[in-house]
């Protein structure tokens, strides 16, 4: 939890206009379908449109290969989402963008 209060410390004092909420949700997200037992291995999308312009989507850190494959990201992002919030399987924040 302090590496996600240092992220969003790090977005507020940076100029970047991402909304903190959208970090600790996309978390949530995470924790929650971690929780119902999906499985992670694939990194896969967790939601296209829990915010707009926005995703949330879990990644391997650091990244391999099928973190790239077209299945395993989200299909809004590039269409209708040009920002996502990126996690681990463990659920902490790898990126914003």
């Amino acid at each position: 939890m302090k590496t996600l209060h240092l992220i969003i410390l790090i977005l507020l004092f940076s100029g970047c206009t991402v909304n903190p909420k959208y970090v600790t949700d996309c978390v949530s997200l995470c924790t929650a379908a971690k929780n119902a037992g999906l499985d992670f291995s694939n990194g896969p999308c967790l939601s296209n449109d829990y915010y707009p312009d926005y995703v949330c989507d879990v990644a391997h850190n650091p990244r391999i290969s099928i973190d790239n494959l077209v299945e395993n990201q989200c299909s809004a992002f590039g269409v209708n989402a040009s920002h996502f919030v990126e996690v681990d399987a463990s659920c902490s924040v790898i990126s914003v963008v």
